[in-house]
Protein backbone atom coordinates (compact mmCIF):
# COMPACT_ATOMS: atom_id res chain seq x y z
CA UNK A 1 0.00 0.00 0.00
CA UNK A 2 2.99 1.96 0.77
CA UNK A 3 3.88 1.92 -2.85
CA UNK A 4 0.59 2.80 -4.17
CA UNK A 5 0.57 5.99 -1.96
CA UNK A 6 3.90 6.84 -3.36
CA UNK A 7 2.63 6.21 -7.26
CA UNK A 8 -0.61 8.38 -6.21
CA UNK A 9 1.37 10.89 -5.26
CA UNK A 10 3.67 11.25 -7.72
CA UNK A 11 1.15 11.27 -9.76
CA UNK A 12 -0.94 13.99 -8.62
CA UNK A 13 2.19 16.06 -8.36
CA UNK A 14 2.75 15.35 -12.48
CA UNK A 15 -1.12 16.74 -12.90
CA UNK A 16 -0.74 19.81 -10.76
CA UNK A 17 2.46 20.36 -12.50
CA UNK A 18 0.98 20.02 -15.72
CA UNK A 19 -2.26 22.02 -14.71
CA UNK A 20 0.21 24.76 -13.74
CA UNK A 21 1.69 24.83 -16.85
CA UNK A 22 0.86 28.27 -18.84
CA UNK A 23 1.05 26.46 -21.96
CA UNK A 24 -1.56 24.26 -23.46
CA UNK A 25 -0.82 20.11 -22.88
CA UNK A 26 -2.59 17.89 -25.02
CA UNK A 27 -2.29 13.96 -24.82
CA UNK A 28 -3.71 12.55 -27.93
CA UNK A 29 -3.60 9.07 -28.23
CA UNK A 30 -3.04 6.45 -31.80
CA UNK A 31 -6.42 7.71 -33.53
CA UNK A 32 -5.59 11.62 -32.32
CA UNK A 33 -8.70 11.73 -29.27
CA UNK A 34 -8.42 13.18 -26.45
CA UNK A 35 -7.00 11.60 -23.68
CA UNK A 36 -6.66 14.46 -21.58
CA UNK A 37 -5.38 18.57 -21.33
CA UNK A 38 -4.31 20.64 -18.72
CA UNK A 39 -6.65 24.05 -18.11
CA UNK A 40 -4.32 26.34 -20.21
CA UNK A 41 -5.97 24.03 -23.32
CA UNK A 42 -9.39 25.63 -22.54
CA UNK A 43 -7.75 28.93 -22.96
CA UNK A 44 -5.89 28.88 -25.75
CA UNK A 45 -7.60 26.20 -28.00
CA UNK A 46 -11.51 26.13 -26.36
CA UNK A 47 -10.70 22.59 -24.93
CA UNK A 48 -11.74 21.43 -21.56
CA UNK A 49 -11.07 18.75 -19.40
CA UNK A 50 -13.48 16.55 -18.93
CA UNK A 51 -16.05 17.65 -21.37
CA UNK A 52 -14.02 16.97 -24.66
CA UNK A 53 -13.15 13.56 -23.13
CA UNK A 54 -12.21 11.07 -26.41
CA UNK A 55 -13.16 14.39 -28.64
CA UNK A 56 -11.06 13.91 -32.19
CA UNK A 57 -9.02 16.66 -32.20
CA UNK A 58 -8.22 17.01 -35.91
CA UNK A 59 -12.04 17.18 -36.62
CA UNK A 60 -12.75 19.94 -33.83
CA UNK A 61 -10.46 22.34 -35.49
CA UNK A 62 -11.51 21.17 -38.97
CA UNK A 63 -11.92 24.82 -40.62
CA UNK A 64 -8.97 25.99 -38.49
CA UNK A 65 -4.94 26.64 -39.30
CA UNK A 66 -5.11 23.98 -36.57
CA UNK A 67 -6.63 21.16 -38.10
CA UNK A 68 -4.79 22.26 -40.91
CA UNK A 69 -1.73 21.67 -39.27
CA UNK A 70 -2.66 18.52 -37.39
CA UNK A 71 -4.48 17.06 -40.79
CA UNK A 72 -1.46 17.29 -42.75
CA UNK A 73 1.71 16.41 -40.45
CA UNK A 74 4.00 19.52 -41.47
CA UNK A 75 6.78 21.17 -39.68
CA UNK A 76 5.40 22.79 -36.22
CA UNK A 77 4.40 25.95 -36.95
CA UNK A 78 5.91 28.73 -34.95
CA UNK A 79 3.29 31.47 -35.49
CA UNK A 80 -0.12 30.68 -35.93
CA UNK A 81 -3.82 31.71 -35.70
CA UNK A 82 -5.11 30.83 -32.31
CA UNK A 83 -8.91 29.30 -32.70
CA UNK A 84 -10.69 31.04 -29.47
CA UNK A 85 -9.74 34.80 -29.79
CA UNK A 86 -9.10 36.89 -32.78
CA UNK A 87 -5.91 38.30 -33.19
CA UNK A 88 -4.15 35.25 -30.59
CA UNK A 89 -1.04 33.22 -32.03
CA UNK A 90 0.35 30.18 -31.13
CA UNK A 91 3.23 28.31 -30.90
CA UNK A 92 2.07 24.95 -31.48
CA UNK A 93 4.96 21.36 -30.99
CA UNK A 94 3.89 17.46 -31.37
CA UNK A 95 6.17 15.01 -29.94
CA UNK A 96 4.98 11.60 -30.24
CA UNK A 97 5.34 9.28 -26.93
CA UNK A 98 3.87 5.36 -25.73
CA UNK A 99 2.96 3.36 -29.07
CA UNK A 100 1.43 6.04 -31.50
CA UNK A 101 0.51 8.58 -29.19
CA UNK A 102 1.06 12.60 -29.56
CA UNK A 103 2.00 14.77 -26.85
CA UNK A 104 0.40 18.50 -28.36
CA UNK A 105 2.06 21.88 -26.57
CA UNK A 106 0.48 25.16 -27.17
CA UNK A 107 1.93 28.48 -26.42
CA UNK A 108 1.09 31.72 -26.46
CA UNK A 109 3.56 34.27 -28.93
CA UNK A 110 1.04 37.07 -29.35
CA UNK A 111 2.96 39.56 -27.49
CA UNK A 112 6.79 37.49 -29.51
CA UNK A 113 4.30 38.38 -32.89
CA UNK A 114 3.19 41.78 -32.50
CA UNK A 115 6.91 42.65 -31.86
CA UNK A 116 8.43 40.91 -34.95
CA UNK A 117 5.43 43.03 -36.70
CA UNK A 118 6.44 46.08 -35.70
CA UNK A 119 10.13 45.21 -36.26
CA UNK A 120 9.11 43.94 -39.93
CA UNK A 121 7.57 47.35 -40.64
CA UNK A 122 9.76 49.40 -39.11
CA UNK A 123 13.13 48.00 -41.44
CA UNK A 124 9.92 47.83 -44.70
CA UNK A 125 9.04 51.39 -43.95
CA UNK A 126 12.96 52.63 -43.06
CA UNK A 127 13.99 51.30 -46.67
CA UNK A 128 11.46 52.33 -48.48
CA UNK A 129 11.92 56.07 -46.90
CA UNK A 130 15.75 55.61 -47.62
CA UNK A 131 14.99 54.96 -51.33
CA UNK A 132 14.50 58.00 -52.66
CA UNK A 133 17.40 60.27 -50.98
CA UNK A 134 19.58 57.17 -52.15
CA UNK A 135 18.82 57.40 -55.51
CA UNK A 136 18.84 61.42 -56.11
CA UNK A 137 22.33 61.46 -54.04
CA UNK A 138 23.64 58.31 -56.28
CA UNK A 139 22.48 60.17 -59.41
CA UNK A 140 24.15 63.36 -58.84
CA UNK A 141 27.54 61.40 -58.28
CA UNK A 142 26.77 59.98 -61.71
CA UNK A 143 26.69 63.47 -63.23
CA UNK A 144 30.04 64.01 -61.94
CA UNK A 145 33.17 63.24 -63.60
CA UNK A 146 36.30 62.25 -62.38
CA UNK A 147 38.03 63.74 -65.26
CA UNK A 148 36.97 67.33 -64.41
CA UNK A 149 38.66 67.12 -61.27
CA UNK A 150 41.36 64.44 -61.14
CA UNK A 151 42.16 65.17 -57.08
CA UNK A 152 39.12 63.82 -56.36
CA UNK A 153 39.02 60.98 -58.80
CA UNK A 154 39.53 58.63 -56.00
CA UNK A 155 36.91 59.82 -53.67
CA UNK A 156 34.16 60.07 -56.32
CA UNK A 157 34.67 56.87 -57.03
CA UNK A 158 34.71 55.76 -53.86
CA UNK A 159 31.30 57.44 -53.35
CA UNK A 160 30.12 55.87 -55.97
CA UNK A 161 30.90 52.40 -54.81
CA UNK A 162 29.09 53.06 -51.47
CA UNK A 163 26.32 54.60 -52.47
CA UNK A 164 25.63 51.57 -55.01
CA UNK A 165 26.21 49.47 -51.89
CA UNK A 166 23.82 51.03 -50.09
CA UNK A 167 21.27 51.53 -52.78
CA UNK A 168 21.87 46.96 -52.57
CA UNK A 169 21.22 46.84 -49.26
CA UNK A 170 18.01 48.91 -48.88
CA UNK A 171 16.76 46.61 -52.25
CA UNK A 172 17.79 43.79 -50.17
CA UNK A 173 16.09 44.69 -46.52
CA UNK A 174 12.71 45.57 -49.26
CA UNK A 175 12.86 42.15 -50.53
CA UNK A 176 12.99 40.17 -47.23
CA UNK A 177 10.16 42.70 -45.93
CA UNK A 178 8.07 41.42 -48.60
CA UNK A 179 8.52 37.98 -48.57
CA UNK A 180 8.27 38.01 -44.60
CA UNK A 181 4.69 39.27 -44.92
CA UNK A 182 4.00 37.07 -47.62
CA UNK A 183 1.68 33.63 -46.74
CA UNK A 184 1.65 32.40 -50.10
CA UNK A 185 3.42 33.16 -53.46
CA UNK A 186 1.83 33.74 -57.04
CA UNK A 187 2.90 30.51 -58.68
CA UNK A 188 3.84 29.25 -62.41
CA UNK A 189 5.60 26.41 -64.58
CA UNK A 190 8.97 28.12 -64.21
CA UNK A 191 11.23 26.15 -67.42
CA UNK A 192 14.35 25.17 -65.30
CA UNK A 193 16.01 24.80 -68.04
CA UNK A 194 15.54 28.41 -69.49
CA UNK A 195 16.37 29.36 -65.44
CA UNK A 196 19.91 27.81 -65.17
CA UNK A 197 20.47 29.22 -68.92
CA UNK A 198 19.94 32.65 -67.49
CA UNK A 199 22.04 31.29 -64.09
CA UNK A 200 24.94 30.50 -66.81
CA UNK A 201 25.37 33.48 -68.08
CA UNK A 202 24.62 35.77 -64.86
CA UNK A 203 27.84 33.48 -63.47
CA UNK A 204 29.61 34.08 -66.85
CA UNK A 205 29.12 37.90 -66.33
CA UNK A 206 30.05 38.26 -62.83
CA UNK A 207 33.35 35.96 -63.34
CA UNK A 208 34.85 37.85 -66.42
CA UNK A 209 36.63 35.55 -67.46
CA UNK A 210 38.10 34.67 -64.24
CA UNK A 211 35.94 31.17 -63.67
CA UNK A 212 35.34 27.71 -65.60
CA UNK A 213 31.57 27.74 -65.57
CA UNK A 214 29.67 24.14 -65.59
CA UNK A 215 26.16 23.93 -66.35
CA UNK A 216 24.42 20.29 -65.14
CA UNK A 217 20.56 19.98 -66.14
CA UNK A 218 19.72 16.52 -65.65
CA UNK A 219 16.37 16.44 -64.47
CA UNK A 220 14.29 17.58 -67.52
CA UNK A 221 11.64 18.87 -64.97
CA UNK A 222 9.85 21.83 -64.20
CA UNK A 223 9.12 23.72 -61.25
CA UNK A 224 6.24 25.15 -59.58
CA UNK A 225 6.55 28.19 -57.97
CA UNK A 226 7.37 32.50 -58.13
CA UNK A 227 9.69 32.91 -60.79
CA UNK A 228 10.53 36.34 -59.76
CA UNK A 229 11.80 34.55 -56.19
CA UNK A 230 13.04 31.42 -57.29
CA UNK A 231 15.43 33.58 -60.19
CA UNK A 232 16.59 36.05 -56.66
CA UNK A 233 16.92 32.78 -54.92
CA UNK A 234 18.81 31.22 -57.44
CA UNK A 235 20.82 33.93 -58.68
CA UNK A 236 22.24 34.78 -54.88
CA UNK A 237 23.63 31.47 -54.27
CA UNK A 238 25.23 31.80 -58.02
CA UNK A 239 26.51 35.22 -57.41
CA UNK A 240 28.13 34.07 -54.04
CA UNK A 241 29.88 31.21 -55.54
CA UNK A 242 31.83 34.01 -57.72
CA UNK A 243 32.47 36.09 -55.32
CA UNK A 244 34.04 33.78 -52.93
CA UNK A 245 36.01 31.59 -55.19
CA UNK A 246 39.30 32.55 -56.20
CA UNK A 247 40.35 33.42 -60.06
CA UNK A 248 40.70 29.64 -61.91
CA UNK A 249 38.31 28.06 -59.59
CA UNK A 250 35.13 26.30 -61.09
CA UNK A 251 31.21 27.25 -60.57
CA UNK A 252 29.30 24.17 -61.15
CA UNK A 253 25.09 25.10 -61.60
CA UNK A 254 23.14 21.77 -61.16
CA UNK A 255 19.49 20.77 -61.63
CA UNK A 256 19.28 16.88 -60.90
CA UNK A 257 16.27 14.38 -59.65
CA UNK A 258 16.17 12.75 -56.45
CA UNK A 259 14.59 9.79 -55.27
CA UNK A 260 12.07 12.23 -53.28
CA UNK A 261 11.83 15.15 -55.36
CA UNK A 262 14.46 17.32 -57.25
CA UNK A 263 17.32 19.64 -56.31
CA UNK A 264 19.28 22.56 -58.02
CA UNK A 265 22.87 23.00 -56.47
CA UNK A 266 25.18 25.50 -57.01
CA UNK A 267 29.02 23.77 -56.32
CA UNK A 268 32.19 26.06 -56.43
CA UNK A 269 36.12 25.27 -55.56
CA UNK A 270 36.13 28.21 -53.50
CA UNK A 271 37.66 28.96 -50.06
CA UNK A 272 35.13 27.15 -47.90
CA UNK A 273 33.43 28.03 -44.79
CA UNK A 274 34.33 26.56 -40.87
CA UNK A 275 32.45 24.36 -40.06
CA UNK A 276 31.10 26.33 -36.96
CA UNK A 277 29.44 29.12 -39.24
CA UNK A 278 27.13 26.97 -41.53
CA UNK A 279 24.39 26.95 -38.86
CA UNK A 280 24.22 31.04 -38.95
CA UNK A 281 24.71 31.88 -42.45
CA UNK A 282 21.22 32.56 -43.34
CA UNK A 283 20.83 35.26 -40.58
CA UNK A 284 20.84 38.84 -41.61
CA UNK A 285 24.28 40.62 -42.09
CA UNK A 286 26.54 37.72 -40.91
CA UNK A 287 29.31 37.20 -42.03
CA UNK A 288 32.02 34.45 -41.98
CA UNK A 289 35.05 37.25 -42.41
CA UNK A 290 34.10 40.53 -42.44
CA UNK A 291 37.53 42.06 -44.27
CA UNK A 292 36.97 39.24 -46.91
CA UNK A 293 33.16 40.70 -47.37
CA UNK A 294 34.68 44.04 -47.78
CA UNK A 295 36.74 42.85 -50.64
CA UNK A 296 34.32 40.73 -52.49
CA UNK A 297 31.07 43.08 -52.11
CA UNK A 298 27.35 41.67 -51.43
CA UNK A 299 24.81 42.89 -48.47
CA UNK A 300 25.30 40.13 -46.15
CA UNK A 301 21.62 39.72 -47.35
CA UNK A 302 21.59 37.33 -49.79
CA UNK A 303 21.10 33.43 -47.96
CA UNK A 304 18.45 35.19 -45.68
CA UNK A 305 16.57 35.90 -48.96
CA UNK A 306 17.40 32.58 -50.15
CA UNK A 307 15.85 30.94 -47.18
CA UNK A 308 12.50 32.75 -46.84
CA UNK A 309 12.00 31.78 -50.49
CA UNK A 310 12.80 28.35 -49.97
CA UNK A 311 10.32 28.27 -47.31
CA UNK A 312 7.50 29.70 -49.34
CA UNK A 313 8.22 26.63 -51.89
CA UNK A 314 8.70 23.91 -48.97
CA UNK A 315 11.46 23.71 -49.85
CA UNK A 316 14.70 22.85 -47.84
CA UNK A 317 18.53 24.57 -48.28
CA UNK A 318 21.57 22.31 -47.40
CA UNK A 319 24.46 23.71 -47.13
CA UNK A 320 27.75 21.82 -47.39
CA UNK A 321 31.74 23.06 -46.95
CA UNK A 322 35.30 22.11 -46.43
CA UNK A 323 38.03 24.92 -45.62
CA UNK A 324 40.44 25.29 -48.92
CA UNK A 325 38.24 23.00 -50.88
CA UNK A 326 34.80 24.71 -51.74
CA UNK A 327 31.27 24.79 -50.59
CA UNK A 328 28.03 23.27 -52.03
CA UNK A 329 24.54 24.90 -51.62
CA UNK A 330 20.87 22.88 -52.32
CA UNK A 331 17.70 23.70 -52.63
CA UNK A 332 15.57 20.38 -52.51
CA UNK A 333 11.90 21.17 -53.41
CA UNK A 334 9.19 18.05 -52.99
CA UNK A 335 7.80 16.03 -56.13
CA UNK A 336 4.18 17.50 -55.54
CA UNK A 337 6.11 20.93 -57.38
CA UNK A 338 7.70 19.06 -60.23
CA UNK A 339 6.67 17.81 -63.59
CA UNK A 340 8.44 16.80 -66.77
CA UNK A 341 9.15 19.56 -68.75
CA UNK A 342 7.21 20.05 -71.74
CA UNK A 343 9.77 22.42 -73.20
CA UNK A 344 11.77 21.18 -76.44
Amino acid sequence: MSRVRKLLAGLHDVRSAAAAFPDALLLLDACGRLRWCNPAADRLLGLAWPQHRGVCVAEHFADTEVGAWLRDGTNDPDDIAAPTAAGMRLQLTAIPYGERGRLLLARDVSHVSRLEQMRRDFVANVSHELRTPLTVIHGYLELLEPDEVPALAPVLAEMRLQSQRMREIVEDLLTLSRLEMERQLPEEWVNMSAMLRVMRREAEALSQGRHRVVLEDEAGLDLLGSHRDLHSAFSNLVSNAVRYTPEGGVITIGWKQTPKGATYSVADTGYGIPAEHLSRLTERFYRVSSSRSRITGGTGLGLSIVKHVLNLHAARLDIASELGKGSRFSATFSAARLRKTEHP
